[in-house]
């Protein structure tokens, strides 16, 4: 079977997210890049489409004139990347799975409960694929955690600790500059600000390791910054259905802190902890052991970590090399059902809408917390209680 064709909504030229995803996209050869409506500037888009090496009449002025231009080729696109503001996910991700298309949205899937209910539903219902970009869960070693926590290395987990914390909103002169207010803006952010930008990433992580879902948690929400009306910082406590606890700090004004995403995760025979600014060393004590250094790329990896390597041991690895593997993932999914048989195991490990939808009913429980004092409150969607 030859390459899968992609397309791309959103990620126009000088965005931060688009880069990745197109380096992600095309670094095993699964996919080539056909058609985009890459900037809410239809020309804009149209131009530097075509720079990106798009035919013409594929480099589109705006989603739903992709989606008409898309639907009735021969060589429609396979999958669609959603990289547009959170607002806009929803509606374009719910028309791209009608009309027959599997998607990759990035988070948050949705902005309400009700939303992400929704497109779950709708997924299930045409059989299409709804991928969310939770993207960090690409690392190898964080994919090696999650198969030691599978095997019984660590026994039965007790307790997990998050973070994803970083400083650089933390110049309460930056209260005027656009590309920082409108985080902070219940009207363009929705209920949650650090919450839901960075701290469902570091949740998802949490639970795709551990293989538990949260099921309640209470909030400590605060602006750190008083002229901001949604949370800078939150700290998090969590009850999963497992059985395991749950710490999560996440915050935009730790000064030093540069990106902040950790991971640590406790079982009753030993303890793992990654960072995602040092992606290649994962620290392994186990009990009555010795502190071990499981170095990415070495031999005797899991099968999910080893797939997942691209470069060889000792040398560095990125975020886009993440993202490549969760479209690599998509890439084997796709190709299954084309061939109607199962998919790689190691492979099968891509943030599903299920995902999306249980992230974005913990920012309105965090939300709903943290302005009740900290009151438990159940973290699931409606439709998984």
């Amino acid at each position: 079977m030859g390459k899968l064709n992609w397309g791309m909504i959103g990620g126009g030229e000088g965005s931060q997210i688009g880069p990745a995803h197109r380096l992600g996209a095309g670094l095993d050869g699964e996919f080539v890049f056909v058609a985009g409506a890459l900037d809410h500037r239809r020309e804009a888009g149209r131009d530097y489409g075509k720079r990106l090496g798009l035919a013409a009449d594929r480099a589109y002025g705006d989603w739903r004139e992709m989606l008409e231009g898309e639907r009735t080729r021969d060589d429609r696109i396979d999958l669609v990347t959603v990289a547009t503001p959170n607002a806009t996910h929803f509606e374009i991700t719910k028309a791209y799975l009608e009309a027959g298309f599997h998607v990759l949205c990035e988070k948050p899937m949705t902005m309400t409960v009700e939303e992400g209910e929704e497109i779950v539903k709708i997924a299930r219902a045409t059989g299409r694929i709804c991928a969310v970009n939770y993207g960090y869960t690409g690392y190898p070693l964080v994919r090696h955690m999650r198969a030691m926590v599978a095997r019984g290395d660590l026994g039965a987990i007790r307790l997990v600790k998050a973070e994803f914390a970083h400083g650089h909103h933390a110049d309460a002169a930056d209260a005027d500059n656009p590309r920082v207010r409108w985080r902070y803006d219940p009207a363009q952010a929705g209920v949650s600000a650090q919450f839901a930008d960075c701290g469902i990433h570091a949740l998802h992580m949490a639970s795709f390791v551990i293989g538990q879902e949260a099921e309640r948690l209470s909030a400590d929400t605060v602006s750190c910054i008083a002229s901001r009306e949604l949370e800078d910082d939150a700290m998090v406590n969590l009850r999963f259905d497992g059985g395991a606890v749950g710490r999560l700090w996440t915050s935009s004004v730790a000064l030093g802190r540069q990106h902040g995403l950790t991971l640590q995760v406790f079982g009753e025979n030993g303890g793992l902890r990654w960072s995602q600014e040092q992606p290649n060393q994962l620290y392994w004590m186990p009990l009555r052991g010795r502190l071990q250094v499981i170095e990415r790329g070495e031999g005797g990896l899991s099968p999910e970590a080893d797939r997942s390597s691209r470069v060889t041991v000792g040398h560095a690895e990125g975020m886009p090399l993440a993202f490549a593997n969760i479209y690599r993932d998509l890439a084997e999914a796709i190709r299954a059902g084309k061939e109607g048989r199962a998919m790689d195991p190691a492979a099968d490990l891509y943030p599903r809408a299920e995902d999306g939808l249980r992230s974005m009913a913990a920012v309105f429980a965090v939300a709903e917390s943290g302005k009740a004092d900290g009151v438990w409150v159940d973290a699931r969607p409606p439709m998984f209680r």
